[in-house]
């Protein structure tokens, strides 16, 4: 009789997969024995396996490079990464490493840009793509950066008024983006992303503003779906409209080259994942080949602006249960010695799911759990794995500890939990360690933040000056 925790996932998933494996009973992420990591560094632990960071750039550019020569696309494809997604050095200095562009968003983003000028980390003449709704002080961070003449810079303009506002603080001419305010999905609550300009706007803008503008050239129409790159009719529909946009504008534009279709592919959530990015990467091509020759244009050089993609699969947080409680009949929860919350919020904010795995005791018996974070909120719980609104894990005894881990947790949780500030009821931030490999791919480690103490919480609370 198949009990065993192995025996489900097994009959479940493909097991073991690319970044997955099992050895002596212990998860292997990467290679890496994570009970040598909690032994190390104990619980709870958050890391960043850098290696994926470059393997990932370097696999979508193959897609790119691959089906261009294949349809002989005579544009080029270049990718830039998205930093919203995480700020931190350490990944900024692993993404620089793979000959890509820059995307910002707000106007410290720009004081990041000026320090890895200073420091030289950026070569190979990337360009910085300026995102976003842009307050004044955003305006002139840009402006400065265009008149440091160290770096190309392409602000993309989200509104009228920003161009006026950034062309009266530069001493020369600049190359600018539109972005369109694409339809949303018709599940949205709202009908129009709130970023952009209207398409049907963008024509008569730039014949009113750009196009005798000496100051000026119009070098990118950006087009972003916030519901990702997906292989459904909403999406198809929305790129052919941006299409239809770029080539009216074209034929008035000679200086417009390129097309920037956002970011948005997606990341492994389950084991179960399942996408075809060289698939959707023809087909994106193939469309935007098809309507360029309607209307007899050149194919646009390709900027794409991937961020999860880049980052997400390079981190993980793994936690260590610390006790059981049976609520009911049917309810056990498992505690957790963190917070859910706090330290992975989109589970608590948008109900993501994130891999979820046990680091031990695969080859115990199972048994349907709920997880439970420390703070006193109701909503600290995580429930939402594949299983059908419930968990399994190998059975928990008092006797034996068991640790879990969640997978591809690399984008968005430390900024939107305000890494090492004020946490829900104080839950400490987690100790942070990176993991990279030498020229010899042996596993290398290091502490990059200490778990947050008292002290800490004391200091910025104001009870200690």
């Amino acid at each position: 009789m198949r009990t065993k925790y192995i025996d489900l996932i097994e009959q479940t998933f493909d097991f073991p997969q690319d970044e997955f494996a099992l050895e002596d009973d212990v998860l292997q992420f990467h290679g890496i024995d994570l009970m040598a990591l909690i032994a190390k560094y104990g619980t709870p632990l958050k890391f960043n396996y850098l290696p994926q960071i470059s393997n990932n750039i370097q696999r979508c550019k193959g897609w790119f490079s691959e089906t261009m020569n294949t349809i002989r696309y005579t544009g080029s494809y270049n990718y830039s990464y998205c930093t919203k997604s995480s700020h931190f050095s350490f990944v900024l200095d692993e993404v620089l490493k793979n000959d890509v562009h820059l995307e910002t968003s707000s106007s410290y983003d720009i004081d990041i840009i000026n320090h890895l000028l200073d420091k030289g980390k950026i070569t190979n003449d990337p360009q910085v793509i300026c995102n976003g709704y842009k307050p004044d002080k955003y305006i002139d961070n840009i402006a400065g950066l265009i008149n440091d003449n160290r770096i190309k810079v392409l602000p993309v303009m989200d509104n009228a008024d920003e161009l006026d506002r950034l062309v009266g603080k530069v001493n020369r001419t600049i190359d600018i983006g539109i972005r369109i305010a694409s339809e949303e999905d018709p599940k949205f609550e709202f009908y129009t992303s709130r970023l952009g300009m209207r398409y049907r706007d963008i024509l008569p803008y730039y014949l009113d503003n750009i196009k005798d503008n000496e100051k000026v050239n119009l070098k990118m129409l950006h087009f972003f779906i916030n519901t990702g790159i997906d292989d459904n009719a909403y999406y198809w529909n929305e790129l052919t409209k941006s299409l239809r946009v770029y080539c009216e504008l074209k034929k008035v534009c000679p200086s417009l080259d390129s097309l920037n279709i956002g970011g948005g592919f997606p990341i492994k959530k389950s084991l179960a994942f399942d996408y075809d990015y060289p698939y959707m990467v023809k087909e994106i091509l193939l469309q935007i080949q098809s309507v360029c020759k309607e209307y007899d244009i050149p194919e646009p050089n390709i900027f794409t602006e991937f961020g999860s993609f880049t980052v997400g699969e390079s981190g993980g947080a793994i936690f260590k249960i610390i006790a059981q409680k049976q609520q009911n009949d049917r309810e056990k929860w498992n505690m957790i010695d963190s917070s859910f919350m706090t330290n992975l919020p989109d589970t608590w904010a948008i109900n993501q799911r994130f891999v979820m795995l046990p680091i031990n005791g695969w080859n115990e018996k199972y048994e349907r759990v709920l997880l439970g974070g420390l703070t006193c909120d109701s909503d600290d719980y995580y429930n939402s794995e594949q299983h059908v609104n419930a968990i399994y894990l190998p059975k928990f005894t008092k006797d034996k500890d068991l640790y879990i881990g969640f997978f591809n947790t690399g984008a968005y949780q430390e900024t939107i939990g305000g890494f090492g500030g004020l946490k829900h009821c104080l839950i400490p931030e987690p100790k942070h360690i990176l993991i990279s490999r030498d020229k010899m791919g042996v596993v290398q480690t290091e502490v990059f933040s200490e778990q947050q103490n008292a002290s800490d919480y004391l200091a910025i609370l104001g009870y200690q000056k």
